[in-house]
């Protein structure tokens, strides 16, 4: 592992005169050499900023340009970095004979195989909420100037979750088999309700009760030594409402509406791909706020655009993560985040972004991800949408609204999309309850659900604590529930073994023998899917590669049935027997063209040929 020193920016003031301006912080605080784009705006937090001159002390670094903002705690300087080298360079602001010297680092760019490598089917997600997860250091739990109105004994408080829980559970989760994690946010939220940490107040800073921007990166370098991926949750589309900006807006449109004025949110993302809405349907979209404390940013404005697009470009460099989770992508102005997008996977061609689209129809989902095939208004350049119409088909089997054809017929429609194999499949997350909750605890519905979801299409999830049977219920505290061991309180600790109840252990056995054959025959992962519609609560589907097939048979009913193989001859063609991967009993099915399932099960089957 290559490792890289972050540089907080040194602010160096020369007084020739009493003060009367200020520079009190830059962002992005570093940058690097080597970037494809070797252009850089600086964002420049001061007092009296208003007339400000800058002049670089080294004529190889560029300023192109200087633009106050409507505020004068504000100014933007944009860069030039061609051809130039690592080092710290000075910036001399100045007004009349004022002068503050500033020295900026620009770091050598390290490269590493192990940095950045997206994340793909041959993966599995393992989601987990931060503040819930594991207390690595219970002494970071409070911080001095907290504004969160709810103490850890409320649902909605802060349980104590942080950096340093994770990184300790890192073996664990690779016993478990999963390859890759997805944190929810942990920058500052200074909110009055801060533990989600979906409304940042500073996005550059990790919160300091999850721990720091270092620890963060060694979270990363941490996982990437176990093999393990990492993906960042981000938020373009709001802030929450006591970030400084809000205070001292940089422009009137950097936000939309006002604190005192502006929209409610409007949930109908199909506004945009629908060829008969008018703009102001889609600004009701893109406009509105989530809640009053949540600030909807303007993505549309020049100026902000430049700074999330760096922003998430920062952290990508410093960190080393593999990929992004961008929540609530359908709120955002979406022409500016195609170029986020684009901006971003110009430098990290292996780099892996998927879009938060809460809508259970295929094709309002298939109209965000990119080169959709309808021309739909523009190339979203997005590569990975959150497949929320195969989660509904899972949801309506496992609560019984459906059975298994839901599944079948939301695959079918898989013809929507430019790749459907790059969409992230689910059946509950940190916003809807849990699936052995919907299930009503009935752990038969749960593990077909499961089985599916880790061997057909798609890049899998499933949610911190569904591996020991978490139920939860409907309220977001309780979905989001501590894992039992994690916390210094807790009265048994779940990530042993040995702690666990029995029926704990099953379900822990069962997806751990789940991740590992998919795992083990990457034809599950990489195949092909051929399905066959489930007549009669029946589901067969076959997953091939060119050296290798498997075959998943479902059966949701309650009693054994006798599945007749020559209903699928074409697509066993040449296979003598099947090997049950569970059990590894074998089937001569040159003689015997059946073969029994029992009830309410999942069965995976190795094609042997010869």
């Amino acid at each position: 592992m290559i490792l890289r020193i972050y540089f907080s920016s040194v602010i160096l003031i020369t007084t020739l005169a009493a003060q009367s301006f200020k520079i009190s912080k830059i962002e992005p605080p570093n940058w690097w050499t080597g970037m494809k784009n070797t252009e850089l705006q600086l964002m420049v937090y001061g007092e009296n900023l208003s007339d400000i001159k800058v002049k670089s002390s080294n004529s190889k670094l560029k300023i192109k340009k200087i633009t106050s903002s409507e505020n004068s705690s504000y100014i933007f300087v944009d860069l030039s970095l061609k051809n130039i080298k690592a080092d710290r360079y000075k910036f001399v602001f100045s007004k009349g004979a004022e002068t503050q010297t500033i020295e900026y680092p620009i770091l050598e760019r390290q490269i590493s195989p192990n940095e950045q490598q997206g994340f793909s089917t041959s993966d599995v997600i393992y989601l987990i909420m931060a503040d819930r997860f594991c207390d690595g250091n219970p002494s970071n739990n409070k911080i001095d100037d907290s504004l969160d109105q709810f103490t850890s004994d409320d649902l909605d408080g802060r349980k104590g979750g942080d950096i340093e829980g994770i990184i300790s559970k890192f073996d664990y989760l690779k016993e478990l088999g999963v390859s890759t994690i997805w944190v929810t946010p942990m920058l500052e939220n200074n909110m009055w309700m801060s533990y989600h940490g979906y409304a940042a107040t500073d996005l550059y800073r990790i919160d300091p009760r999850f721990g720091t921007n270092e620890q963060y990166k060694s979270l990363v370098d941490e996982a990437h030594k176990r093999g393990l991926k990492v993906i960042m949750d981000h938020v373009c589309n709001h802030i929450g409402i006591n970030h400084h900006w809000i205070k001292k807006l940089p422009f009137a449109n950097w936000i939309n509406g006002t604190v005192e004025n502006h929209l409610p949110a409007n949930h109908h993302k199909m506004t945009f791909p629908d060829p008969y809405s008018p703009g102001e349907a889609i600004d009701l979209t893109w406009n509105g706020w989530f809640t009053d404390y949540m600030v909807d940013l303007n993505q549309a404005d020049p100026y902000l655009k430049r700074y999330l697009i760096q922003n998430a470009i920062w952290w990508i460099e410093y960190s080393g993560i593999d990929g992004i989770r961008e929540d609530t992508y359908p709120y955002c102005n979406q022409y500016a985040m195609a170029e986020w997008n684009k901006a971003i996977l110009n430098e990290y061609p292996k780099f892996n972004i998927v879009g938060e689209i809460w809508t259970g129809v295929p094709a309002y989902l298939a109209a965000y991800q990119q080169k959709n095939k309808f021309g739909v208004h523009l190339d979203s350049n997005l590569p990975c949408v959150t497949d929320f119409a195969l989660a509904d088909a899972f949801r309506d089997y496992l609560n019984g609204r459906k059975g298994l054809e839901g599944i079948f017929t939301t695959l079918a429609q898989d013809y929507l999309y430019h790749d459907p194999n790059n969409l992230l499949t689910f059946f509950d997350n940190h916003d809807i309850s849990r699936a052995l909750f919907i299930a009503d605890e009935d752990l038969e519905k749960y593990k077909i659900a499961l089985t599916i979801l880790l061997t057909t299409r798609g890049i899998p999830k499933i949610f911190y604590g569904s591996e020991i049977g978490i139920v939860g219920d409907d309220k977001h505290g309780n979905i989001r529930s501590t894992f039992p061991g994690g916390f210094s309180d807790d009265s048994r600790n779940a990530f042993d073994s040995t702690e666990r109840t029995e029926y704990e252990n099953e379900i822990y056995e069962f997806t751990k023998f789940l991740l590992q054959i998919r795992k083990k025959y990457k034809s599950l992962s990489q195949g092909k899917l051929i399905h066959f519609y489930p007549f009669d609560n029946l589901y067969t589907y076959f997953r091939e590669t060119n050296d290798e097939a498997t075959m998943v048979i479902v059966n949701a009913n309650d009693e054994e049935v006798e599945v007749d193989l020559n209903k699928y001859h074409e697509t066993l063609g040449k296979t003598q027997k099947l090997r049950n991967i569970k059990t590894q009993e074998v089937f001569d099915i040159t003689q015997e063209k059946k073969i029994k399932i029992g009830n309410k099960i999942a069965e995976i089957f190795l094609l042997i040929k010869n």
